[in-house]
């Protein structure tokens, strides 16, 4: 949820981060160093870089990579704001510890007060060193020595840390501050894009990093790597809390986090000390340790900062700079009936690897290919798992996975869950909101009848049309006859006539909430007294029924065209209206959105692509006259974006929103040169990692305010963001099946969706990052939306990839001779990509079996279920989605209707056979 307008009340101006000033140019760096007393900075170059330090701290102050002139990796241009006590700057370190034998920790930063450090001898390698001590409280009874040091032509960074003392010290927190320039407030989307960038973490101890990508998705890509005795432990937010005079804590920044600026954080090598007492009972990524130094010894730690030309060539340049590299396909989600592939590739040797819980994930070696170790993953017990790798130097690689149910499973729980537990029917309720799907609070297990946030218990926005839509987009590909009864309930009592006004000159228009907050409209109703009704978000009657909102039509309009498709291709389960009620309806909505909220409406919607499926399905209805209405609505918005240099924008300054409507509608119109631009730039925020929780997780930070229970701006993992932004990168890929890199991004964003769905069935939000909480929000808040996009997209892919060979995603693969075969095992077993032919499989009923390819001829046989009561024919789509790949027939079929080609189904497997006809360009 985004509310860009709600800033202008002033009110929720505490939630975004104030403007920053005005930038300062990127200075100048020349080769070697400049060493004018006058000056204070120090210069400095490197074979990759043209950096600055502060000579007083010797903390970074630039960093531009010498193959983007003008860009920098830092926020240089935040100096003059970002300068003196509190603010982090890369070089700065902090330090939990304590003596040997005692039970408090003490910290130290070498942000907190500024003091000039004491500069040592620098020369040959070293460009410049210091003693930290001068900037250090004088009770650190460590010394601590920093290097930039220029290695094998890369920038190093090392410490060198010394326990002079006569007694052993422990060092239980340990972090490195990274600090990039994310900070978006005062700047432009086109700025933001050109200028800023985000980080990713890989916190996989001696095999971690950090990806430091542009926002543009451009090269190059900054990876920072760990130096030997660094492990990547824990990503340590640092927050900007101040004390009672203003200055910044300890261990907290003083740029102001919010809509605007995510934060910072610190690479922390050790993490015990914050363990035991910030993060108290919550499991940490990895096994939070301490550093122990004996009386005399010193430990060097440190980092290197090496370039990767683009972002799909980070893991060769981490292969290049001899680092582990992980491989997961499809992913690190790990459905019971769905084993993963593992492939490894390291300098060393791996010694074992175990699986944390024991049993949780079992491991199976099974061979190599082209240099990569295989593995077989397979999940036995539900939730977080991590694969614990021990290579011959006794380094470690974690792993992390998350073991579901078969997704299929899955899925169905929620569908009883949301119909069951979350279903809401007072006749009594003054707002008329039942009956409904209601949000709902897995922490008091009850549902959500009151919020401050007025949405979230009014059925609209996002985080209150969460449960609803979720409950809909789940019968579009496993409908329950039972559960689409209630849901045409909620649509012919609640939604009709009420939450979407079906009469008038506001017909059609979508309220905001249903919900609110108005003591005069209804002075007897129980407020809840413990709640905050003073704030922006309390709105009253009129702000709630006001139609003003584009981004709620499209939940409404995406549940009508659900209902249309389950009327026209399925018997007996839609029996308050006929698929043409539905489909006007849904065009209906699609066309209000532009007249209630034109301002808003030029933004791309999440879920927006829906708008294309409905103006496909009113053109194949024959519904000439509101096709071309509709068309020309979707020009005018599409043409908007097609003249913008990068036409992201929404409510917020920046956000991942409006992407995939953007791609979509880019590629309707032909802007392709646009499309191919909006998937590059969500590659720059939606990596491949190994880790299930960053792997395809489309960078959301802000949301938990709008639609979560524990409200703060944090990193939110597998949020509606990853599984909306893989809808263009899946169809990016359909176009070009060569580039795997895209299809591991999407499908990362299209399981993660399913991590959030618990045993029992319940949807949350998104799962909390920062290491205090390490959990699912208690909140369904806007889960509806992710899901919408699971339930748009699941679909199984046969590849054969360039170096893995032949690899499922979504689906089970084996090999006879030439055929290859895949079983899908995807959430509904309606969509099948078979990548080598360019073939793009269908059903608007029935599902896929099996399906074999004759990688000799290119034949393809698929199976198809055998008929359930209200799926007695399959409808099969049949489209070549590569320029210059063979189009595709069908030998046989029992009827043609709309485009598909209808099959009878009979009590057994129905077999169609596919063959390559002729040439064609892709649609």
């Amino acid at each position: 949820m985004k509310h860009t307008h709600w800033v202008r009340t002033g009110i929720a101006a505490v939630l975004v981060a104030a403007a920053m000033g005005g930038a300062m140019p990127v200075m100048a760096a020349s080769a070697g160093q400049e060493v004018s007393a006058a000056d204070s900075q120090l210069r400095l170059s490197t074979q990759d870089f043209d950096l600055v330090l502060d000579r007083s701290s010797h903390t970074l102050v630039s960093l531009s990579p010498r193959s983007a002139a003008g860009f920098d990796f830092v926020p240089s241009g935040r100096l003059a704001e970002r300068q003196g006590d509190g603010f982090y700057h890369i070089g700065d370190i902090d330090l939990r510890l304590r003596f040997a034998g005692e039970d408090a920790w003490r910290d130290f930063s070498t942000a907190h007060q500024r003091r000039p450090v004491a500069p040592l001898a620098a020369g040959g390698a070293v460009l410049a060193a210091a003693d930290l001590t001068p900037a250090l409280p004088g009770d650190m009874p460590l010394r601590i020595e920093r290097r930039w040091v220029a290695d094998k032509g890369q920038l190093v960074l090392r410490f060198r840390i010394s326990n002079p003392t006569g007694r052993a010290v422990e060092i239980g927190g340990l972090g490195l501050a990274m600090v990039f320039d994310n900070i978006l407030s005062g700047r432009s989307l086109e700025e933001a894009h050109e200028q800023a960038s985000f980080a990713d973490p890989y916190i996989g101890r001696d095999a971690g990093y950090i990806q430091v990508t542009r926002l543009n998705g451009k090269g190059p890509t900054l990876l920072v790597l760990p130096e030997k005795g660094t492990p990547f432990e824990a990503y340590k937010p640092i927050l900007d809390e101040r004390d009672e005079t203003g200055r910044p804590k300890l261990f907290h920044d003083g740029t102001r986090r919010g809509q605007t600026f995510e934060g910072f954080y610190d690479w922390m090598v050790a993490s015990k000390g914050f363990a035991e007492k910030e993060w108290a009972g919550a499991e940490q990524w990895n096994p939070p340790t301490s550093l122990q130094l004996a009386p005399g010894e010193t430990r060097e730690i440190g980092v290197r900062f090496a370039l990767s030309p683009a972002i799909r060539d980070i893991e060769q340049t981490l292969a290049a700079n001899d680092r582990p590299v992980a491989v997961g396909i499809p992913g690190y989600v790990v459905p019971m009936d769905m084993p993963a592939d593992l492939f490894l590739k390291a300098p060393q040797k791996v010694k074992s690897v175990s699986a944390y819980p024991a049993g949780s994930l079992k491991v199976t070696r099974s061979g190599a290919v082209k240099g990569w170790a295989r593995y077989k993953v397979e999940g036995r017990s539900w939730g977080r798992a991590r694969l614990d790798i021990t290579y011959a130097d006794n380094s470690v690689q974690s792993v992390h996975y998350f073991v579901t149910k078969p997704t299929a499973e899955a899925v169905a729980d929620m569908g009883r869950f949301l119909t069951t537990r979350q279903w809401f029917d007072d006749p009594n309720d003054p707002f008329k909101r039942g009956p409904s799907i209601l949000s709902y609070d897995d922490e008091t297990g009850d549902l959500v009848l009151q919020d401050g946030r007025v949405w979230i218990a009014g059925l609209s926005d996002e985080g209150g049309a969460g449960a609803w839509l979720a409950a809909i987009m789940k019968q579009l590909g496993a409908p329950e006859e039972g559960e689409v009864a209630k849901f045409e309930r909620f649509v012919t009592e609640t939604l009709d006539g009420h939450l979407q006004a079906n009469q008038g000159p506001e017909a059609f228009g979508v309220r905001k909430s249903l919900f609110f907050h108005d003591r005069e409209a209804l002075p007897d109703f129980p407020y809840d007294p413990n709640i905050d009704w003073s704030t922006w978000a309390s709105w009253d009657k009129k702000k709630s029924h006001s139609f003003a909102r584009s981004f709620n039509y499209v939940h409404v309009a995406a549940a009508q065209w659900v209902l249309y498709r389950l009327a026209r291709y399925h018997e007996g389960l839609v029996k308050a209206h006929d698929w043409r009620w539905y489909l006007n309806r849904a065009y209906e909505t699609s066309i209000a959105m532009v007249r209630h909220d034109p301002y808003y409406s030029k933004f791309g919607q999440m879920e927006g692509d829906v708008y294309i499926d409905i103006l496909n399905d009113l053109k194949r209805e024959g519904f000439n006259a509101e096709a071309r209405a509709l068309e020309a609505v979707m020009r005018g918005r599409a043409q908007h974006w097609a003249e913008d240099a990068y036409p992201f924008g929404s409510e917020m300054p920046w956000d991942s929103t409006g992407q995939p409507e953007v791609y979509a509608w880019m590629r309707y119109f032909g802007h392709d040169e646009k499309a191919e631009q909006t998937r590059e730039v969500i590659l720059g925020y939606d990596p491949t990692i190994p880790h299930w929780g960053y792997n395809g997780n489309a960078r959301r930070y802000w949301d938990f305010l709008y639609g979560g229970k524990i409200r703060q701006i944090e990193r939110q993992l597998h949020h509606y963001g990853s599984s909306n932004n893989a809808i263009p990168l899946f169809d990016a890929f359909r176009r070009n099946p060569e580039d795997t890199y895209l299809l591991r991004v999407a499908y990362g964003g299209l399981l993660g969706s399913i991590t959030n769905i618990d045993q029992k069935g319940f949807g949350s939000a998104a799962f909390h990052a920062n290491p205090d909480l390490l959990k699912f929000d208690p909140y369904t808040g806007d889960y509806g939306t992710s899901f919408f996009a699971h339930a748009y997209t699941t679909a199984a892919y046969l590849v054969k990839d360039a170096t893995f060979g032949w690899l499922g995603y979504g689906g089970l693969v084996d090999q006879s001779g030439a055929t290859v075969a895949i079983t899908p095992k995807d959430s509904f077993r309606n969509r099948l990509f078979i990548a080598p032919a360019g073939l793009w499989l269908t059903l608007d009923a029935g599902k896929f079996q099996r399906a074999e390819y004759d990688a000799a001829s290119g034949r393809v046989r698929v199976f198809l279920d055998s008929a359930t009561r209200h799926a007695p024919k399959a409808y099969l789509n049949v489209q070549t989605t590569v320029a210059g790949k063979p189009a595709y027939r069908p030998a046989s079929y029992d009827a043609e209707v709309r485009g598909s080609y209808v099959y009878d189904l009979s009590t057994r497997p129905t077999v169609v056979e596919l063959t390559p006809v002729a040439a064609e360009a892709a649609n």
